[in-house]
């Protein structure tokens, strides 16, 4: 059986039907992209920034029979990791709060 390791800050919840949904809680560390802000100028006196992603913190080593679950930013970050995955397909409400998700995706 393969371990799945939450690797965001949020609980996952996974819908499979309307019957089957499961959890999925935040392991004990997240995988993030380092990041810096740099000014790039403004308008009317609003500064406008550029965001400057770095490496890849809080990401363990491949495991065998463990997939990780990460941020989509993660996921660009580490296009050679075949064990790294997204929240895919996402379940929004009435209201267009994100519910859950129906699959787990690649970006490639």
């Amino acid at each position: 059986m393969t371990d799945i390791k939450n690797l965001t800050p949020h609980s996952i919840v996974v819908i499979l039907s309307d019957d089957i949904r499961y959890v999925i809680t935040p392991s004990d560390s997240v995988a993030r992209c380092s990041s810096s802000t740099e000014v790039i100028g403004e308008v009317n006196g609003v500064p406008l920034t550029r965001t400057i992603y770095g490496e890849v913190v809080g990401l363990p080593q491949p495991k065998e029979n463990t997939i990780y679950i990460v941020s989509t930013l993660v996921a660009q970050a580490c296009p050679d990791r075949d064990d790294l995955f997204i929240p895919n397909e996402i379940v929004r409400d009435t209201n267009g709060k994100v519910i859950g998700c129906k699959s787990f995706g690649r970006v490639h």
